[in-house]
């Protein structure tokens, strides 16, 4: 490759300064968009923010709040391995996580049960909460868990991009 070709390649080279990318995938994970704003890429994690957050949020209405909860329970076969994904969005996730942990502890629950998992039913009437959510909420319950998980996937993608940076690909130039 001739010297002149060389010298338009590193011209069209873009330079991104990624500052600390352990720092800002952790921030990209706590608050989508985050660690693309630390990074000067403000148009970037604004347009994250809004994808991630608004998808996320879409889902958690669309499900009624019922929708984003943690439970792990193989001996009552109850696993939710909806909520690893749903995690992906970070902090909006976090109160679920705290919520099954009092819950395994038998600790009251806190913010009125807000993202807390579903307790079973002492009544021989009905079934258990989860049972019901199903039945009153049909098929919004399940489109509300697909949106979530996957505004959790989109941001795992996100921190992914705030770690390592945008892919560019150099097309070389034919030579003459």
């Amino acid at each position: 490759m001739s010297e002149a070709h060389v010298s338009e390649a590193e011209e069209t080279l873009l330079e991104i300064n990624l500052r600390q990318p352990g720092f800002a995938a952790l921030c990209a994970w706590l608050v989508p968009g985050a660690g693309h704003m630390y990074q000067g890429r403000i148009v970037k994690g604004l347009l994250f923010a809004v994808c991630v957050l608004g998808t996320y949020g879409a889902g958690f209405v669309i499900g009624e709040g019922k929708v984003v909860y943690a439970a792990w329970e193989p001996e009552k076969d109850h696993r939710r391995w909806q909520f690893i994904c749903q995690l992906g969005v970070g902090l909006p996730a976090l109160p679920a996580a705290i919520q099954a942990m009092r819950y395994r502890q038998d600790k009251p629950l806190l913010w009125n049960g807000f993202m807390a998992p579903p307790e079973p039913t002492h009544d021989l009437n009905t079934s258990d909460a989860l049972s019901d959510w199903n039945l009153r909420l049909n098929s919004a319950f399940e489109m509300g868990t697909l949106y979530t998980v996957i505004a959790g996937l989109l941001n795992i993608l996100a921190i992914y991009d705030a770690f390592s940076g945008p892919m560019i690909d150099i097309v070389p130039q034919p030579r003459e």
